[in-house]
C-alpha cells in the first residue's frame, strides 16, 4: 500500500484560517520550493515555518499545527505540552502525503519522531519513518495521539515502529498502518493504559519479530487491528500487564509474503495471543480471529499452549466468542465470504473507533448473520468488510409509468430528444432509501417513427447504450435493471423526429435486504413445440399455461423468484405474453408483444408461487408457441450479490475496440456460424453479468445465444430477428474463468452485435 495513497485517505481536511484567530490557532508548516518558508518567522500562511520542529517548538496549547505534503526529514522532537482543555494539534495535509523522519545516520541513530515528558498532543495523518532507530519513540508522554498515520522502519536489532516508553500514560494508537522489519509495536514496563486501536499491522520480515507487545504495561486495550506477522507471535501481554483487554482483533501469524499465508518452519515463535501467568487472571480476551495458517499454537495462556478455541474456552472461561479459523477470502473464489471476522465484533469493547480504519462505517452484510453486540453487524479487524452487492426482491408487475393515461409522467408521448424522470424509490412498494437498482419491463407503443429508448440512472450522463429499438407502429419490450440515483431513473427518447408511448412495470428491486441470486446453466424448460413442460400444442388466445419450475432444472423448492429468457415463436396472429406469479390474479403488464409470424425473445424475472410460473397469451385469435429457458433463480441459499454499474459498453462490431488505448479488434461484424468472445470484467469472484445485447445489420434472419466462455455452447437462443431488424434484449449471463462470454451468430448473414454492461452479480 503506497503510503502517499493511505495517508491521502486518512488524512483530516485542513481547518479553514479565519481572520479573528489566525495568529492564535493555526500555524503553518510547508517546506515547498515556492512557500518563502522561514524558521524564524511567525508560521502564518504567508511565512509558513520550514520545518516541523520550528513549528513545535513555537506550537502553544489549543494551536493546530497544519503540515503540507511533502517530506520533513529531520527527526522531529517534541518536549512542549498542551492541556487537557486545549491540546496542541499536527495534522497533514489533505492533499498529499506528509512524511516526517527516515534520515539514516549509522553514527547517531534517531527517531522520526520522539516525544519526551509532553502532554496532551494530537497527530493526524502523518507518516513517520527512521533507519536505525525506532519511528516513534514516547517517553515519559501522557495523553498522546497518534491517529491515521503511517509508521515505518527497518528491521534492525531491537527497533520497533512505536515504543511507548516507561512512564507514559494515556497514549493511544490508532487507525494507522505498520509495516516494519521489527517489531511493530512495543509498550514498556512502566507504562500504563494504552489503546492500540483499529490499526493494519504487518511485519515485513520473516525474522521472529510480533506485532504488538505490552512488557508489564498496566490496562492495556488492544482492540480491532488486523496483524500479519508473517511467523512472529501476534499480541504478547507480558510480565504484569494486568487488566488488559484484547478483543476484536484479527491475527495472522503464518508465513506470508503477498499471498495465501502458510506454515512457518518448525520452531518459530508464532503464537497468535500470548498472555503470562501474572497478566491472565486480569485480562479479558473475546471476540478474536486467530489464524491456524501458521502451524504453531493460538494461544499461550498463563504457560500453558492451546491450538483449539473450545480447548481454551474450557480451561480458561476465555474466548467463548473467539474463532481459531483462517480469515482470508478464498483466492480462487471457490466458496461463499463467509468469514468469520464478519458481522461479529463486540462493538461494545473499549477503545473502539466510530469508523473503520479507512473511515467506513460499520455495514450490515446481508448474506452473514448479525451475531456481535449493539448493532450485531461491525466487523473485527481493523477493516469493515463492504465490497458486497444488493439483493433481490421480486415483486408482482406493478406499472410504475405509463405515458398514455399519465402514470408516473404527463400524459403525453416522449418526443425525440426528449426524457422522462421517473420516481421509484417509494413506489409500488419499492423502499423509499437504500435502493441500488430497479428491474422495468419496458414497452414502446405507438411510436410515430424509427427510434430507440435508453434508460439509465437519474441525473447522471446518458449512455451510449439503447435498451429498446423500434420501427415506426410496432410494439415492444425489453427488461431493463438499470440503477437508481436519487431514487429516480430516467428514459430518453432517440431516432427520427416523432414521439413515442413509454410503458414500465416493476419487477422487482435491489437493496440491503432481499434474496441471493444463484446463476444456472441455460436449461430449456418449457417449449410448446415439443411439450416440454407442457403440453405439445400452441398457447391460445386467452389460454395460458402453468409451468413448474421449482425442483427442475437446478431450481430448489424454496426459490422465491426465477429469471427466465422466454421466446414466443410462430404466431398465427398479433398478441403478446404475459409472464406471471402461478395462482395470483394475472396483471395487465405484458413481457413480449408480436406480429403474425415474428419470434421475438424477451427476458423475464418474476415471482415463483406453489413452485410454479404462468404464461398467458393475449390478443388477436390465434395461437403461438412457447419458449422459457431458465437463466437462474433468487432464494436464500446462494450466495452472489448485485452491483449495479454503468452501464457502459463492452463491445461494438461496428467500431474498433480499444482497450486501455490499444486496438483489440478492427470494426467489423460476426460471421454466419462464428463466436465472438468478449472480455466483461475479470475476477475471481464475478460469477454474471447483467448485459443489454443489441443485434443489428443483419442480413437474413437468425439468432443469438449467449454462453459462459471457455465453455460449450448451450441449445438455446437469447436473441432472435428478422433480417434487417435491430432488437435489443437484456441477457444474465455467467462469465467464463477468463472474464469473458461468448456470442454466437446463428444465421446465414454477418450481423453486428452491441454489447452493454448494467451490472455483474458477484461475492
Amino acid at each position: 500500500m503506497a503510503g502517499a495513497a493511505l495517508l491521502s485517505a486518512l488524512a483530516v481536511p485542513v481547518i479553514g484560517q479565519t481572520a479573528a484567530n489566525a495568529a492564535t490557532t493555526d500555524v503553518y508548516v510547508n517546506n515547498s520550493a515556492t512557500a518563502k518558508c522561514t524558521d524564524g518567522g511567525t508560521g502564518l500562511p504567508t511565512a509558513p515555518f520550514c520545518t516541523v520542529q520550528a513549528a513545535a517548538d513555537a506550537a502553544l496549547p489549543g494551536q493546530t499545527v497544519h503540515i503540507a505534503s511533502g517530506q520533513y526529514k529531520d527527526a522531529l522532537n517534541i518536549t512542549h505540552s498542551g492541556t487537557a482543555a486545549a491540546p496542541i494539534s499536527f495534522v497533514a495535509s489533505s492533499s498529499g502525503y506528509v512524511g516526517i523522519g527516515g534520515v539514516w545516520d549509522a553514527a547517531v541513530p534517531r527517531p522520526g519522531m520522539a516525544v519526551t515528558g509532553a502532554q496532551h498532543l494530537r497527530f493526524k495523518g502523518i507518516g513517520f519513518s527512521a533507519s536505525g532507530s525506532d519511528a516513534v519513540v514516547l517517553s515519559h508522554a501522557t495523553d498522546v495521539s497518534v491517529l491515521s498515520s503511517q509508521i515505518s522502519g527497518g528491521g534492525g536489532s531491537g527497533q520497533v515502529g512505536v515504543r511507548v516508553g516507561t512512564g507514559s500514560s494515556h497514549v493511544t494508537v490508532a487507525g494507522s498502518y505498520f509495516e516494519v522489519g521489527g517489531t511493530d509495536m512495543v509498550i514498556e514496563q512502566g507504562a500504563s493504559d494504552t489503546v492500540v486501536s483499529t490499526n493494519e499491522i504487518r511485519v515485513n520480515s520473516v525474522d521472529s519479530h510480533s506485532g504488538v507487545v505490552a512488557l508489564g504495561s498496566p490496562g492495556t486495550v488492544v482492540v480491532s487491528n488486523t496483524i500479519n506477522t508473517n511467523c512472529g507471535n501476534g499480541i504478547v501481554l507480558a510480565g504484569a500487564s494486568t487488566g488488559a483487554v484484547v478483543e476484536n482483533n484479527v491475527v495472522e501469524t503464518g508465513a506470508s509474503q503477498g499471498g495465501p499465508a502458510g506454515p512457518c518452519a518448525a520452531g518459530r515463535p508464532d503464537t497468535g495471543l500470548t498472555v503470562s501467568a501474572e497478566a491472565a487472571p486480569s485480562a479479558k480476551a473475546d471476540y478474536n480471529v486467530i489464524s491456524p495458517m501458521s502451524g504453531g499454537p493460538a494461544y499461550d495462556w498463563a504457560d500453558t499452549s492451546y491450538q483449539a478455541q473450545a480447548a481454551f474456552l474450557t480451561a480458561t472461561g476465555q474466548g467463548a466468542h473467539d474463532f481459531v479459523a483462517d480469515p482470508a477470502f478464498p483466492y480462487d473464489g471457490s466458496k461463499p465470504p463467509l468469514a468469520p471476522w464478519i458481522d461479529s465484533a463486540d462493538a461494545n469493547a473499549p477503545g473502539m473507533l466510530d469508523t473503520d480504519f479507512y473511515g467506513h462505517p460499520a455495514v450490515d452484510d446481508p448474506l452473514v448473520p448479525d451475531t456481535g453486540t449493539g448493532s450485531g453487524f461491525r466487523d473485527r479487524g481493523a477493516q469493515e468488510y463492504t465490497a458486497f452487492g444488493s439483493l433481490y426482491t421480486p415483486a408482482s408487475p406493478a406499472r410504475l409509468l405509463d405515458t398514455r393515461y399519465g402514470t408516473g409522467a404527463g400524459k403525453a408521448k416522449v418526443q425525440t430528444g426528449g426524457s422522462v424522470d421517473l420516481q421509484v424509490a417509494g413506489v409500488a412498494g419499492v423502499p423509499p432509501t437504500g435502493v441500488t437498482a430497479v428491474t422495468l419491463n419496458v414497452t414502446v407503443t405507438g411510436p410515430t417513427a424509427d427510434g430507440f429508448l435508453t434508460v439509465y440512472p437519474s441525473g447522471q450522463k446518458r449512455p451510449t447504450a439503447s435498451n429498446l429499438n423500434w420501427s415506426a407502429g410496432t410494439t415492444i419490450a425489453n427488461l431493463v435493471t438499470v440503477p437508481v440515483v436519487n431514487g429516480k431513473v430516467s428514459f430518453y427518447a432517440g431516432g427520427r423526429p416523432g414521439g413515442v408511448d413509454v410503458i414500465a412495470d416493476l419487477a422487482g428491486y435491489y437493496s440491503g435486504k432481499g434474496d441471493v441470486f444463484s446463476s444456472a446453466s441455460p436449461a430449456r424448460l418449457l417449449d410448446t413445440r415439443y411439450g416440454t413442460g407442457a403440453d405439445k400444442a400452441k398457447v391460445q388466445t386467452g389460454g395460458s399455461v402453468d409451468l413448474q419450475v421449482a425442483g427442475v432444472g437446478g431450481v430448489p423448492q424454496g426459490a422465491t423468484a426465477v429469471t427466465l429468457n422466454v421466446t414466443a415463436t410462430d404466431p398465427t396472429a398479433d398478441g403478446f405474453l404475459t409472464v406471471y406469479p402461478s395462482g395470483q390474479d394475472r396483471p395487465t403488464a405484458s413481457n413480449l408483444n408480436w406480429s403474425a409470424g415474428t419470434t421475438i425473445a424477451n427476458l423475464v424475472t418474476v415471482p415463483v408461487v406453489n413452485g410454479k410460473v404462468s404464461f398467458y397469451a393475449g390478443g388477436r385469435p390465434g395461437g403461438v408457441d412457447v419458449i422459457a429457458d431458465l437463466v437462474g433463480y433468487y432464494g436464500a441459499d446462494g450466495y452472489d450479490t448485485y452491483r449495479p454499474t454503468g452501464p457502459w459498453r463492452a463491445m461494438d462490431t461496428r467500431s474498433d475496440h480499444y482497450e486501455e488505448g490499444e486496438l483489440m479488434r478492427k470494426a467489423a461484424p460476426v460471421g454466419p456460424g462464428q463466436t465472438l468472445d468478449v472480455d466483461i470484467l475479470s475476477g475471481a469472484r464475478l460469477h454474471a453479468a447483467t448485459l443489454n445485447v443489441t443485434v443489428t445489420n443483419g442480413g437474413a434472419g437468425g439468432y443469438l445465444t449467449v454462453f459462459p466462455s471457455g465453455s460449450t455452447r448451450p441449445g438455446v437462443s437469447n436473441l432472435n430477428w428478422s433480417a434487417g431488424q435491430t432488437i435489443p434484449n437484456q441477457v444474465v449471463v455467467k462469465v467464463g474463468a477468463n472474464g469473458k462470454v461468448s456470442f454466437y451468430n446463428g444465421s446465414k448473414s454477418t450481423v453486428d452485435l452491441v454489447v452493454d454492461v448494467f451490472g455483474y452479480q458477484a461475492y
